[in-house]
């Protein structure tokens, strides 16, 4: 199914004339500049990797990274869910200006038909344009989620020199695809076709369970990819970025890594749901803590193949996740602590679904085993690499570079007042982080809701003791902050903040 994205929604229109007028970069001389690899979990929680604290999953390869470097300790994500996440990582935006603020899918979950997600807007810049005009070569590989090939938000579009992997969210809910898109040409895999929203009688046998898996694993093709981009590209600075799948659903791993796993725990089969309730899994908890597991293994495959290059004094490694952790369809968020103690998870608001693992490393530059609690997000990357190349942006981002704090200078690191925060579904839910202490979250705001509960994040990291009623004086701030920062929205069901507003 092809979807002519300029009459599929009629802000697509407008996000193409939003596109046309935006302003360029300025271009600079070529210099001998570090490598980066940004490499994205999806759906991976606060405390699962070791070095936050997991005690059940293995991630040695990342946390001898995080001792080799430098680890945050109150990053966050901009929005507690996928495509809207990496828009905003991606073009510097906070919630209440970015363009992209939901999961707008095009024929939902059906995998088969792939439609994909709203797109970003031609023109729009991006990280990989910024590091593109300072001389790198870009690639992409992984979940893309921004727009189909046939779509203004492809990614050769938007600064990548090369993309591989899955460019609709939906289609990336399987790890067995039957193809994958590569330059904007659907590539053929070698697995057969597999509808992994589907479900089997519960006391399956194990055979029924086999139905879900395949002969390549879409996260070895896509490790493949990323080792041989670095091979290509060992001559010259590159930028690679690595949105991988891992941990999101469906529960699929190969059997050598569930292996490692089995018996540790009693567990109990999935059988899945039917609707959207992802592939059945006769080890879900084992899968889950597999899946982390492999991922991390190729991460060190990757670290490996700097070394052997003579690249890894010159690579700056960064490595986090896109929201908090999943429920449902056969995860176990508490089993796992998955959210490090904090409350909620993905499609949350609270900390769980936005503070997320923030891992830097660059060796003698990032002070080895350093811990960093400098309130920062995702849409600070933009202002990071953009300082770290010496690129000028005319492009107006909403970030701070982190990198004085990154190479162990927090003195001359800019500060900000506040972290803003919305997003549109769950009911609508807003929240303000403030001194990196006081944080504001008001939910429910489509259901009428014009109430905020206050935390104190230094004392109650849990956010469990509201403190509104002793604080009316940071609401009022609060309120201030939101009227300041909520621009209006693209497409006109993500608009909560303000209904006044006429409809488009």
């Amino acid at each position: 199914m092809n979807i002519n994205y300029k009459t599929a929604h009629p802000l697509i229109a407008l996000s193409l004339c939003m596109g046309a007028c935006t302003p360029g970069i300025q271009k600079k001389s070529n210099k001998q500049k570090p490598n980066v690899i940004y490499f994205y979990f999806d759906d991976l929680g606060y405390g699962e990797l070791g070095c936050y604290g997991q005690t059940k999953i293995k991630t040695p390869h990342i946390d001898q990274i995080a001792s080799e470097g430098m680890r945050f300790t109150q990053h966050y994500t901009t929005f507690p869910v996928s495509a809207p996440a990496r828009c905003a990582l991606l073009t510097g935006k906070h919630a209440g200006h970015s363009f992209i603020r939901s999961n707008y899918t095009f024929a939902y979950y059906n995998d088969d038909l792939e439609s994909g997600q709203m797109p970003l807007p031609e023109g729009q810049v991006t990280i990989a344009d910024i590091m593109k005009q300072a001389g790198y070569t870009t690639g992409a590989i992984g979940k893309w989620s921004l727009g189909m090939p046939d779509s203004p938000g492809s990614p050769e579009l938007h600064g990548f020199d090369y993309f591989y992997g899955y460019q609709n969210q939906t289609h990336a809910h399987n790890y067995y695809p039957d193809h994958l898109w590569e330059n904007g040409v659907r590539v053929p895999v070698n697995n057969k076709f597999i509808r992994v929203h589907s479900n089997i009688p519960v006391g399956s046998p194990d055979e029924a369970f086999e139905a879900f898996k395949g002969t390549e694993y879409s996260i070895d093709l896509m490790t493949e990819k990323a080792l041989k981009f670095i091979r290509d590209n060992k001559g010259k600075p590159f930028f690679l970025y690595l949105p991988f799948i891992t941990p999101h659903l469906s529960l699929q791993a190969p059997d050598e890594a569930v292996n490692e796993y089995i018996g540790q725990w009693d567990e109990q089969p999935y059988y899945g749901t039917r609707g959207n309730g992802y592939a059945p899994c006769k080890y879900p908890l084992s899968t889950y803590a597999a899946m982390i597991t492999y991922t991390d293994k190729q991460i060190g495959r990757m670290m490996a193949l700097l070394k052997e290059l003579g690249l890894d004094d010159n690579t700056i490694f960064m490595i986090s996740s896109d929201n908090g952790p999943a429920t449902g369809g056969g995860t176990n968020r508490r089993f796992f602590n998955s959210s490090g103690g904090l409350r909620g998870g993905k499609m949350d608001i609270y900390e769980g679904g936005i503070r997320m693992p923030f891992i830097v490393r660059w060796p003698g530059k990032v002070p080895a085993g350093s811990i960093s609690d400098f309130p920062s997000a995702q849409f600070d990357m933009f202002a990071t690499l953009s300082e770290l190349t010496g690129e000028k942006m005319n492009w107006k981002t909403d970030g701070v570079s982190l990198l004085p704090t990154m190479m162990g200078n927090p003195e001359k690191q800019k500060q900000r007042e506040y972290l803003y925060f919305e997003y549109t579904d769950v009911n609508g839910q807003q929240a303000i982080i403030k001194n990196g202490r006081w944080k504001g979250v008001k939910t429910n705001v489509k259901r009428g809701n014009t109430n905020w509960e206050v935390y104190d994040l230094k004392n109650d990291l849990a956010e469990s003791n509201d403190l509104a009623a002793e604080h009316p004086d940071m609401i009022t701030e609060f309120e201030r902050i939101v009227l300041k920062e909520h621009k209006r929205a693209t497409v006109v069901e993500w608009e909560f903040v303000n209904k006044n507003w006429p409809k488009l």
